[in-house]
């Protein structure tokens, strides 16, 4: 057991055995002062402290503290009736406060009581609980804060889980100390009641059992009673006053007095109107007699001093910065710079022109960076992969209302909006126009028209979809995000997902990772998923087939053929409707032997040699067979037999970019097709 743990668990202890056996008087003399100590060491570290989760622990101390006293009221309460004897510190703190006098000392007793329970105690526990409710209102405003600076790169991941650990830590804390005033208010309660026991205790028990007379009796037990009072009470207001100092202190990580004397004695205006004001009333008052008007001039005069030392201090503060900016200017000039910094590539960012700012500014009522965070979670769901973070940022050499899409610094696309005005497309079935400034929208490259707030419900109501800037962004950057998403998966993104796949899988992850495959082989897989638009989120089913086959073969273009056909409900449900017949391309038996009969295998992977006439009459073959599919405003899907799949694909991606290719294992049975066409080379 550690040394704290001990002296932790013997303070608890003391207090509980207190509470039971009689302690002698000079052992109550030492505790009575060591509880005394504990009170002024709470009292200073919560002043001094740099903000409140300096003293995290606070509710437990309080707790602590205010067990240990109550154990020692007790404890003097249980000599005061058997002995008549609490102590020395007992009697000389009775003696002491009232100078002799009763009236005296029972008054000031009485004051010190009202002012903890009613001033001290009452504001901290409501300075508490409005604390605590409103740290717990702004967590979601805060959380969001922080998604927001992780999504524009203004903080690390460390550091929005540090200020995310915080935000908890605080609503943890002022929720506890919400419940922790109690202890303080209850102390001050019980504290009073033991004293009346004490004093009508006394002289019941002076007077009937040791022969005292009755003013004899009151004398002495109202001295004892106020010393124990008072040994108790003002240890219980030190540690009020420091939770008082806790619940109040400012956010700022500065020294408070450091904070109070700074914002108190800082402006020099203030400062001269104080000291004029106190120079007046010492002048032209009666408070002149006496000789009160030195006090008075004296102190207004040194006040007045002050301000001017202030007021030069802040004058030369000011030129010493003006020196100090210089010189960081003209060592930003002389310095050489730092090219490392320059060959950091952002995977993914977001300029736009200084018209759409706005769009982007919280303050201005802004939401772009919100649809970012959006869009981050979005793609998890969607398709399980971790969109890197993306970077936003203005730039003056564009259009005002144009932004750019960049992917590892390069543009991959562009758009434009209208600040101010709405998007209107027509879905296909609306035959009435309506006017406004004819555009294309920047996803799709589908038609459509700008039209202003005025005509937006109207356009609504004919049928038109209508969407606003904002949405038009975050629209184009998701489908670029996907679209990219296969070059963006890193090998550190594959090593997470291991990792987290193997807190629940430990023995897959181990039969697999590295024995089979390796993290740049399951990063092909992962890719070449991706690229097609199959989602990655059910990994742990990806990684039982690659663990499955990898004994087999280490392509990884045939692995990935394996996945999809373990991954076929999936598949369905994002190609096929259920119940519902879908219209579909098949390919020639005949395309499908050439193709195969023109790969060719080599250690780097397989690739297709066919003929180049052969090649051409089987992409403009699929060419007009989409274009029946588009006609009838179905998607373009043809089906091939699982071998051919992956090598037709990849002939025909890179003129093709939206066709779907899926092999007859990779369809669910219950799933209805019907063919409208066939690839192939005849008649072409």
């Amino acid at each position: 057991m550690k040394k704290t743990d001990l002296y932790v668990g013997l303070y608890l202890l003391a207090a509980v055995i207190f509470f039971i056996m009689p302690i002698p008087s000079i052992l109550l003399d030492l505790l009575i002062t060591f509880n005394l100590m504990v009170a002024l060491v709470i009292l200073f570290n919560c002043l001094y402290a740099k903000d409140t989760l300096a003293m995290s622990s606070f509710p437990t101390i309080l707790l602590f503290a205010t067990l240990f006293r109550i154990s020692l009221n007790v404890s003097s309460t249980r000599l005061i009736l058997s002995t008549g004897d609490p102590g020395v510190v007992v009697e000389t703190f009775g003696n002491f406060v009232g100078g002799g006098n009763l009236v005296i000392g029972t008054i000031i007793f009485i004051v010190l009581v009202i002012v903890q329970m009613v001033v001290i105690n009452k504001g901290s526990e409501r300075v508490s609980e409005v604390t605590a409710r409103f740290t717990l209102d702004a967590m979601p405003g805060k959380q969001m804060s922080i998604d927001a600076d992780l999504n524009t790169g203004a903080i690390t991941d460390k550091e929005a889980q540090e200020r995310r650990d915080k935000i908890q830590q605080e609503s943890a804390f002022f929720g506890s100390m919400d419940g922790a005033t109690k202890y303080v208010k209850g102390d001050a309660i019980a504290g009073l009641i033991i004293t009346l026991v004490n004093l009508v205790g006394g002289i019941v028990l002076g007077v009937m059992m040791q022969g005292l007379e009755l003013s004899e009796a009151l004398s002495k037990y109202t001295i004892l009673t106020i010393g124990d009072g008072l040994v108790s009470q003002i240890p219980s207001m030190l540690i009020s006053i420091a939770t008082g100092i806790l619940v109040t202190k400012a956010s700022e990580s500065s020294n408070i007095g450091d904070i109070m004397m700074g914002q108190l004695f800082h402006v020099p205006k203030v400062l001269y109107m104080v000291g004029g004001a106190l120079c007046f009333l010492g002048v032209f008052t009666p408070l002149r007699q006496q000789g009160r008007i030195l006090i008075y001039l004296a102190m207004g005069l040194g006040i007045i001093v002050l301000g001017r030392l202030v007021e030069h201090s802040q004058e030369v503060e000011a030129i010493e910065e003006e020196v100090r900016e210089e010189d960081v200017q003209a060592d930003e000039i002389r310095r050489h710079e730092n090219v490392n910094a320059l060959l950091q590539v952002d995977p993914i960012e977001l300029e736009f022109g200084y018209g759409i700012i706005p769009l982007a500014d919280v303050n201005q009522g802004g939401d772009l960076l919100d649809r970012v965070v959006m869009i981050r979670r979005q793609i998890a769901l969607e398709l399980g992969a971790v969109v890197p973070i993306i970077r936003l940022r203005d730039n003056i050499q564009l259009n005002p209302n144009q932004y750019i899409i960049k992917i590892k610094g390069i543009q991959i696309s562009e758009g434009e909006i209208l600040f101010d005005h709405y998007m209107a497309m027509n879905p296909g079935y609306v035959e009435e126009e309506i006017t406004g400034i004819p555009t294309f929208e920047p996803s799709f490259h589908l038609p459509a028209i700008w039209i202003t707030e005025a005509q937006r419900e109207r356009a609504e109501s004919m049928g038109y979809t209508v969407v606003d800037p904002p949405s038009i962004i975050a629209t184009h950057l998701t489908e670029i995000i996907k679209s990219h998403l296969d070059e963006l998966m890193t090998r550190q993104d594959v090593q997470n997902l291991i990792n987290n796949v193997k807190e629940s899988n430990q023995t897959l992850v181990e039969e697999l990772v590295p024995k089979l495959l390796g993290a740049g082989e399951i990063q092909k897989v992962l890719q070449n998923l991706l690229s097609e638009g199959i989602s990655i989120r059910d990994s742990v089913t990806i990684f039982e087939t690659l663990a499955d086959y990898a004994s087999t073969t280490r392509d990884t273009d045939v692995l990935t053929e394996y996945v999809r056909q373990r991954l076929k409900r999936a598949i369905s449900n994002t190609y096929f409707a259920e119940g519902e017949m879908t219209t579909v391309v098949t390919l020639d038996p005949k395309v499908e032997q050439d193709i195969m009969d023109s790969v060719k295998q080599t250690e780097q992977g397989a690739y297709i040699t066919l003929d180049p006439a052969k090649t051409k009459k089987i992409l403009n073959s699929v060419e007009a067979e989409i274009k029946k599919l588009e006609n009838q405003g179905k998607a373009p899907i043809i089906i091939t037999s699982p071998i051919v799949r992956v090598y037709f694909k990849k002939l025909t991606k890179e003129y093709f970019k939206d066709l779907i290719v899926v092999s007859y294992n990779e369809i669910e049975s219950d799933i209805e097709l019907q063919s409208i066409g066939v690839v192939t080379i005849n008649g072409n």
